[in-house]
């Protein structure tokens, strides 16, 4: 057994931060193998536990070392329809590879040894892209099957999709924006999904008979009640997350300060970074400061770099944390990237006022220096405030990235849709279904911010429940 793990190849720091081109260039067959030929084949695999939609990924990587690359991907499509999205953008170092028994145990996330299985998963992933005879092809619909309205298309939407296209049930798919994917296509940057892959995936939907209905919202141009009285025999929502959560300090409301949210979506959906080409322009300044710890902060910070390097701009990008790196909720690989492409880091830092010129654009941000007291609810320490540490920042642009809140637009004019204080959907756990009959849900807008596979994890639960309430 090869005992150091394969290193997966990259794009050269100083060469991607000048572009939006993909930064992982993913295991070739022989590093595969070697990866792959490090897995014990545990008599009880634990990485599976950490899995949330459950890959048999012992049988997966199994399949790789005889070189049965269609078996592989078969085993994958089994419990994930998506495997190079996930293979992407799974935080695999808190889930699957943390659960590895070559992980140290008692560690907040995986350990170097862990098998990278992520990566294995993005390998297969894309074998089965480049070799379309090996994708399970689903029982197209009969004309009087039964029909499934999904809300949203996001992670939890189009796992959900997948489930049930699989099995022959028609499902349509509603989409608030003008392009499908949700938040894999405005909040994650193509340098780590690329938009051919993620268009891929989708449209691996369309061929199973998923229809597809953009620039269209629902809780406006119809209700949850219009959908059932139209036949639809099962709703799920995957509305997500959408409503950014803002400081509440003073200054906040001066000009170039963006949510993550907006900043993200005029980049990754509108194309910003191509601007003029593309019509949606985005500000760029000198001294860009993102605020937060989280994957969502990286790929801000990570684009902002970029769009001050392609404008011919010194690079000068910062993130400020009121916690320590330990404490940091993004991946580990983001912080990498992060800090190889050269964003500079200031921690234990906790914003406190912004300030403007006379015409309302934000200049500097005076903050205060922080110390980690005991952890708090969240299980991190806590950020105590050093009175007397005040500091500036200077400031053209600021990206406030501190999380997002439930989007309210549907369960507003649904009142039988009972919500939490968060304005989260209540659902009963094991079957996802709401306080309304036949109308499920999952991902963001049931537990808060999680992570794509966590929504895809709700979605298969989801689906699961309408397959049996059909039946």
């Amino acid at each position: 057994m090869k005992k150091e793990p394969v290193k997966i190849k990259e794009v050269e720091a100083k060469v991607r931060a000048e572009n939006f081109n993909e930064v992982i260039l993913g295991y070739g067959e022989e590093e595969a193998l070697a990866e792959a030929g490090r897995c014990l084949q545990c008599k009880n695999p634990l990485c599976i536990s950490g899995c949330p939609v459950e890959i048999d990924i012992k049988t997966f990587i199994y399949k790789i070392t005889q070189k049965d690359y269609a078996g592989a991907y078969n085993t994958i499509r089994e419990k994930n329809n998506f495997p190079s999205i996930c293979g992407r953008v799974c935080p695999a170092e808190y889930q699957c590879r943390k659960a590895c028994v070559l992980s140290k145990k008692g560690e907040p996330f995986a350990t170097p040894q862990a098998i990278n299985i992520h990566f294995l998963e993005r390998f297969i992933g894309d074998y089965g892209m480049n070799h379309n005879d090996s994708t399970p092809h689903a029982p197209r619909p009969t004309p009087h099957a039964k029909r499934v309205a999904i809300v949203g298309s996001g992670p939890a939407g189009i796992a959900c999709a997948g489930e049930l296209a699989r099995r022959g049930i028609k499902v349509v798919m509603f989409e608030g924006l003008h392009k499908l994917g949700g938040v894999l296509r405005y909040g994650i940057p193509p340098f780590r999904l690329p938009r051919n892959i993620l268009d891929y995936e989708i449209d691996s939907l369309k061929k199973m008979g998923v229809e597809f209905i953009p620039n269209f919202i629902v809780g406006r141009n119809k209700d949850v009640d219009e959908l059932l009285k139209e036949g639809f025999s099962s709703v799920f929502l995957g509305l997500g997350a959408g409503i950014p959560s803002f400081l509440g300090i003073k200054g906040e409301n001066l000009c170039n300060i963006y949510s993550a949210n907006e900043f993200l979506t005029r980049v990754n959906l509108m194309s910003a970074y191509k601007f003029p080409k593309a019509h949606t322009p985005v500000n760029i300044g000198k001294s860009m400061v993102v605020i937060g710890g989280g994957n969502t902060a990286m790929d801000a910070a990570r684009c902002a770099l970029r769009l001050q390097k392609m404008n011919g701009i010194n690079p000068n990008t910062t993130i400020l944390y009121r916690r320590s790196e330990v404490e940091m909720p993004a991946r580990r690989l983001e912080i990498e990237h992060a800090k190889e492409e050269g964003i500079q880091f200031k921690l234990l830092v906790k914003p406190q006022e912004f300030f403007g010129d006379e015409k309302g654009f934000v200049t500097k941000l005076r903050c205060l220096q922080c110390e980690l007291g005991k952890p708090d609810s969240s299980g991190r320490r806590k950020p105590i405030e050093i009175p007397g540490s005040d500091f500036e920042v200077d400031c053209d642009i600021a990206i406030v990235a501190i999380g997002l809140n439930a989007n309210q637009i549907l369960t507003k004019v649904t009142p039988a849709l009972k919500t939490d204080k968060y304005g989260d959907i209540i659902v009963e756990q094991e079957a996802m279904e709401t306080s309304i009959k036949n109308v499920f849900a999952g991902g963001d807008i049931v537990g808060g911010e999680g992570t794509v596979i966590e929504a895809m994890g709700m979605a298969k639960k989801a689906a699961k429940a309408i397959i049996d309430r059909l039946k």
